[in-house]
């Protein structure tokens, strides 16, 4: 039957993850779409868009029309969906004829903030629409035991947000959204690099000395990383050395927002479940918690055990989809 295709939507700042529960995980890529500004048509999507950012003609422009967890340009976001969800229909063979539909919002958003998401899933043609808060699908996607009668507590650090909720019988107890996640660490390092070398460096090239010698805030063996970017004096092109120590100093603001985000939550926990987390511990996920030495300087500053998720980048997405045969009791437990 075409009107029982179900999916699972974990509309990323930075990616968009599509999820069947017969496939699992079908489509994984960035949440940018790029457009022709003379005729208003989608060029590209997702990988092959991201690609050509700082490298397209005047007239076409590659956007996030996602920020901070949330749709920022509707009609761009409904454009990219619509895309994707060919895609996915193409490259999978799953008809996407009325689709049954779940999607993870932020905790922190506003009722018109889902309203958009609910209205851009729609406008594709979907049946029904379901929105679950974030943390929980996080949870679900990282097995944790939501539905028990004990606390489970998860961060999930994404590109614009970063969540953390604690969980327990099936509805978030405490929370805490803050609009900041792996974006900002990013934009954090091509400013320390443009103040302390007059070098402008791109997102891509932010992105990659991230991963590869960015580290939270504890002690670590220094590396360093050549960086290729444009002189701000000469207009030429200049490669610079970074050293892992300058970019830790480079986001450590972030970095301690998302702690202090996590401590907040901790305050708000009832006493009866507080127990719980220092036994069973918090569970990160997200992009963000892939950054080198997060596991161990949460477990030392907040001295409570910190552990990875099995599949950081794609819990939400996994649960999300796993949500949708439990979406009436999730729905019942937030009421």
């Amino acid at each position: 039957m075409f009107a029982n295709t179900e999916i699972g939507i974990d509309l990323g700042t930075a990616n968009i993850l599509i999820y069947t529960k017969t496939k699992g995980i079908i489509l994984n890529e960035p949440a940018v779409v790029a457009l022709d500004t003379k005729t208003n048509n989608v060029v590209a999507v997702g990988n092959e868009a991201k690609s050509m950012i700082g490298k397209t003609p005047k007239h076409i422009i590659p956007i996030r029309p996602l920020r901070n967890g949330v749709i920022a340009d509707f009609d761009s976001t409904t454009q990219m969906l619509t895309a994707m969800l060919k895609k996915v229909s193409k490259k999978a063979g799953i008809s996407m004829r009325k689709p049954t539909v779940v999607v993870c919002t932020p905790s922190g958003s506003t009722a018109v903030e889902r309203r958009a998401i609910d209205n851009a899933i729609k406008s594709y043609g979907a049946k029904e629409v379901h929105l679950i808060e974030e943390p929980i699908a996080a949870a679900i996607g990282a097995d944790l035991p939501v539905a028990e009668p004990q606390a489970s507590m998860i961060v999930d650090i994404g590109g614009g947000t970063s969540e953390v909720g604690i969980i327990s019988f099936g509805g978030v107890v405490a929370s805490r959204s803050v609009r900041i996640g792996g974006d900002h660490i990013d934009e954090e390092i091509i400013q320390y690099i443009k103040r302390h070398f007059n070098v402008l460096i791109g997102e891509s090239t932010a992105e990659k000395i991230k991963i590869e010698i960015g580290h939270a805030l504890i002690e670590h063996d220094e590396k360093t990383m050549d960086v290729r970017g444009r002189d701000l004096v000469t207009g030429l092109p200049k490669v610079i050395e970074i050293k892992s120590t300058e970019v830790q100093y480079a986001i450590k603001e972030v970095l301690e927002a998302i702690l202090n985000s996590i401590r907040d939550t901790l305050e708000n926990c009832p006493p009866e479940l507080s127990g719980d987390i220092v036994d069973q511990g918090i569970t990160l996920t997200g992009g963000g918690a892939l950054l080198q030495g997060m596991e161990k300087w949460l477990s030392k500053v907040i001295n409570v055990p910190v552990h990875l998720a099995p599949n950081p980048l794609e819990s939400v997405a996994i649960g999300t989809g796993r949500s949708l045969k439990m979406i009436q009791k999730l729905q019942k437990a937030a009421k």
